[in-house]
């Protein structure tokens, strides 16, 4: 009887133990051996070491690079330099806003983002408006989003993810077919566009060394050798 009482304290106090883990930002019940776990920064981590983040089972990094038609994140080059000398697999991603034509968006990523070796595809970040000054003016949001897509695609050798949240995507994006998808959906694992999604966002306040602050965590649908695959795909189309 103890040893079942012990047993049973035991238990107790290893699920009080993850939930201030999980709670703290420290463990994710979705890091595990399942999935290629990464990462993906703005300039709103400030610096990060990015070889003792590398150190903690980080594969991958998405890197924000461009905003609209004219912002540039201001960590941009260093981040994407750092993440590489690190060894980690690296994209960047641009965020949409729906007041500009995805033409000017898209030149506005190509001209800040370098042609590297070894680079995932890069991603879209479709989630919501922006900071337009004035209402959004774009009505073709899917015909605008497909024209950076097929522009970033032709520079670069590689069509580009969709990063999209529940909302968003049931608004805008639910008749899309023929692409692939980065969905944000903390905690839980994807319910739409299951057969579509590539990486899932599944955490947003994670704590890492290296990292001051939170930080948001990603899963990658395969093993190593997929993410792997990813990047030597890019390369061949050059």
């Amino acid at each position: 009887m103890r040893s079942a009482y012990l047993w049973g304290a035991l238990a107790l106090l290893a699920s009080g133990a993850a939930f201030v883990a999980l709670a703290l930002g420290w463990w994710s019940p979705w890091a595990s051996d399942s999935y290629v776990q990464g990462v993906d920064v703005s300039h709103h981590q400030g610096a990060i070491d990015w070889r003792t983040l590398a150190s903690q089972d980080i594969a991958f990094a998405y890197i924000k690079a461009t905003e609209g038609a004219t912002h540039t994140d201001t960590r941009f080059a260093e981040n994407w330099e750092r993440a590489g000398e690190a060894n980690l697999y690296r994209g960047a991603y641009h965020f949409f806003t729906l007041c500009q034509p995805g033409a000017r968006q898209a030149a506005n990523f190509i001209a800040t983002v370098p042609r590297t070796p070894g680079a995932l595809p890069h991603a879209l970040d479709m989630e919501h408006m922006g900071p337009c000054r004035e209402s959004p003016t774009m009505t073709e949001i899917v015909s605008e989003m497909r024209v950076w897509l097929d522009l970033v695609e032709a520079h670069y050798g590689a069509r580009p993810l969709i990063y999209t949240t529940r909302e968003f995507h049931d608004a805008h994006l639910q008749e899309v077919t023929g692409e692939r998808f980065w969905i944000r959906s903390l905690g839980m694992p994807p319910r739409f566009r299951q057969d579509d999604w590539v990486i899932w966002q599944h955490h947003n306040k994670a704590r890492r060394r290296g990292v001051q602050g939170p930080i948001d965590l990603n899963a990658f649908r395969g093993d190593v050798g997929d993410l792997a695959e990813l990047t030597r795909k890019s390369e061949a189309r050059w």
